[in-house]
């Protein structure tokens, strides 16, 4: 078969954790392709995800590895066995940015999604008028009807949340929800939808009032996507030059410290409904 030409992120995923086999073991790709019977170029295709593998293969690799982890072992085995399927978001990838696919794969696949953002609703929570508006702002200015497909593409993305599948976990700074992306009107239907999310199933949200000491620093708007074992989890962050996704061991325990932190500090459920219900009779005065 033909190399791939874009490979998903799930894919990418399963050559990075081979590289990581093969480092871990001190291999380089020549020596781990003598091992198990592939040619150098197939090692490295392999890791950077154009062409797929066995899950035979990836057991080989596995042992040739020393990797005794074999719940890691297993999860890459179920990423291959996914071979074929496609996700809502593939009717999009040639329309938008990899970037949005990608987040979208990311949230549909993840265990539980958590996240943070200090400068806008986290977009599994807005309103359509409320990202339509957040859209607009973008610099160079977006033409309309890309405002309207990142609209549509964020409400559907947030299916996985409303549906109650995925347990989802909202930390929100006061920051974020006292910014002017919009009129009175569509901030004040925003916090009206977040105080109903806020009773949903499967939703927790909670405020970091500019009062709250402690809060971790520097940071940035971030999405933390639990795998089906802990090694499997990714950090997705918000850039000025789009999406990041991180994977490597230490940058995962790092944002986890974070969350850590902030659900020592944030106010409670209830109390951040409170708080969402008196900021909303602040701004209908």
């Amino acid at each position: 078969m033909p190399p791939r030409s874009t490979p998903t992120l799930r894919q990418r995923r399963l050559g990075a954790e081979i590289r990581r086999m093969r480092e871990q073991a001190g291999f380089g790709g020549s020596q781990l392709g003598r091992i198990v019977g592939m040619t150098p170029a197939q090692v490295t295709q392999m890791e950077s995800a154009r062409i797929g593998i066995s899950v035979e293969r990836l057991r080989t690799i596995a042992a040739a590895c020393m990797c005794v982890n074999q719940p890691l072992i297993d999860a890459l085995a179920d990423i291959i066995t996914e071979r074929g399927k496609s996700g809502w978001w593939e009717e999009y990838r040639e329309t938008l940015a990899a970037d949005f696919l990608e987040v979208a794969e990311l949230e549909s696949y993840a265990r539980t999604l958590s996240t943070y953002t200090i400068t806008f609703v986290p977009g599994l929570l807005q309103t359509s008028s409320y990202a339509s508006a957040v859209f607009s702002q973008a610099y160079p200015p977006l033409p309309r009807h890309q405002v309207d497909l990142r609209t549509a593409f964020r409400i559907q993305r947030q299916r996985v949340v409303h549906s109650g599948a995925t347990p989802y976990s909202a930390f929100i700074h006061e920051a974020a929800l006292r910014m002017q992306f919009s009129g009175t009107q569509v901030r004040a239907d925003q916090l009206a939808a977040l105080i109903e999310d806020s009773e949903a199933p499967g939703i927790s949200i909670r405020v970091l009032p500019f009062d709250i000491a402690g809060l971790p620093s520097p940071i940035e708007n971030f999405t933390h996507a639990a795998g089906p074992i802990p090694d499997l989890d990714t950090v997705q962050t918000d850039t000025g030059f789009g999406s990041q996704l991180l994977d490597a061991p230490a940058h995962v325990a790092r944002f986890r410290a974070i969350l850590a932190q902030m659900d020592s500090t944030a106010l409670s459920v209830e109390d951040s409904r409170d708080f969402l219900r008196s900021m909303k009779k602040e701004m209908e005065k």
